[in-house]
């Protein structure tokens, strides 16, 4: 077997709730500012009874400003995002897609949902006003691969193309997957990430019947809280991050800007639950150990995780034992560990499919800059007992200030409903 390329990051695009950007989303993760807000969607409006009232919606965006204002209205909020972070990659990445091969480039991303809230529209149009009324455009704009499929077309990518749907580890998914084209040499660049458009009043009422939310309507800053005691639950946001990737011979041969590397790849599925995960965190534990292995690295040499951490109490504890089972002692604290870990969804909420892609902006400038993301509104690590006593976690978690360590490598945990798992690492890179 020949010898895999080396792959890098060269561009990174996003659209927020903390920034339309991915220089302003970073900005924001690295001072501890929170994007969650109360909802002022009007179509929330026409609904009763609900007990959540706060969301990561991405705010003062118009897809009009960035598209074509024709063409926006044929797409998806979903593609309208995801679209308009692949067009800032690729801007930052400096790459003239008109110079390259279109053969050799691809796109790969991902979305837990699609165009739900295209889904929603018409279903309110066919019961109103019946199926002839229905929008001509609703399957192209409702499918999932239509921010793949989009992409692809605007910017000529005849490349491999296609689109994730494992829940909120569909981004992770499909940056492992674009690393595995260049490194098998079927490409030199890839298009890849996630996008999420679900603060939907469907999607909405589906997880807060399912009490997945957190109803701290009076606290929304606060409300988002990762491996604290109180936690109790997360908040549904969206959002959209994509990153360029080359082969490293490609990028150095067009003298580009390299932010980082990619260096490993695991996924795994926990087969036990289709919403929970396992309680031990044996499929997350498999997923870290697989990435490293694929990395040929030792658990020693990560520095930084960026955890999925939710908000969730069963998710955040089985994600803390994953973790330990695979590090040992390098991650508890009460044996000098030094490894750290923070979630940046305490800040952006949960983006679902976008999730991975989000983080990796995390985690890239974890390894280029050496600043740890933290995790707000953590005052209490732990898991708060029936007595109301809590147990700490015995790990070195970055709590509500971020931290200065350089980092040379960093791991990226995404996991979703199914039971499905996914670990990328970043490195730092030196040339």
């Amino acid at each position: 077997m020949s010898q895999k390329r080396r792959v890098v990051i060269t561009g990174i695009g996003a659209v927020t709730n903390l920034g339309h950007d991915a220089s302003t989303t970073w900005a924001a993760m690295r001072e501890g500012k929170s994007g969650i807000t109360k909802i002022d969607d009007p179509e929330f409006d026409r609904y009763e009874n609900w007990s959540v009232s706060i969301s990561g919606a991405v705010k003062d965006w118009k897809p009009e400003d960035h598209i074509d204002k024709r063409e926006a209205r044929r797409l998806d909020r979903c593609t309208q995002l995801g679209l308009v972070a692949a067009q800032q990659a690729i801007a930052n990445s400096g790459l003239d897609m008109s110079k390259e091969d279109p053969t050799k480039c691809g796109v790969v991303v991902g979305s837990g949902v699609g165009g739900i809230s295209t889904i929603e529209q018409n279903v309110i149009t066919l019961t109103t006003k019946g199926p002839d009324r229905i929008n001509p455009f609703t399957v192209p704009r409702l499918m999932v691969n239509a921010v793949a499929g989009n992409i692809s077309i605007k910017h000529n990518l005849q490349g491999p193309a296609s689109a994730h749907a494992t829940a909120c580890a569909s981004s992770g998914h499909a940056i492992g997957d674009a690393l595995r084209y260049i490194q098998t040499g079927q490409t030199d660049v890839m298009i890849a990430g996630g996008s999420e458009a679900a603060c939907t009043p469907l999607c909405m009422g589906a997880f807060m019947t399912m009490k997945a939310l957190s109803t701290r309507n009076d606290d929304p800053a606060g409300a988002s809280r990762p491996f604290d005691a109180d936690r109790d639950g997360f908040i549904l946001s969206e959002g959209a991050a994509i990153v360029v990737m080359e082969s490293e011979e490609h990028a150095k041969a067009r003298g580009a800007s390299i932010l980082c590397e990619v260096v490993g790849f695991g996924n795994s599925c926990d087969a036990s639950h289709i919403t929970a995960p396992d309680a031990a965190g044996l499929g997350a534990s498999h997923s870290m150990a697989w990435a490293l292995r694929d990395a040929g690295l030792n658990p020693e040499q990560i520095d930084y995780v960026n955890a999925h951490g939710t908000s969730t109490p069963l998710g955040d504890s089985a994600e803390i034992a994953a973790a330990i089972k695979v590090f040992g002692s390098h991650a508890r604290k009460s044996e000098g560990g030094k490894l750290l870990m923070s979630s940046t969804k305490s800040m952006h909420g949960h983006t679902l499919g976008a999730s991975g892609a989000v983080e990796t902006i995390a985690c890239a400038h974890a390894v280029r800059d050496g600043i740890i993301a933290p995790t707000i509104n953590l005052h209490n690590p732990g898991n708060r007992q029936e007595d109301g006593s809590v147990v700490p976690y015995d790990m070195n978690l970055v709590a509500n200030e971020a931290r200065e360590r350089p980092v040379k490598y960093a791991m990226n945990n995404t996991f979703g409903f199914g039971g499905h798992n996914v670990t990328l690492i970043l490195g730092r890179y030196d040339g």
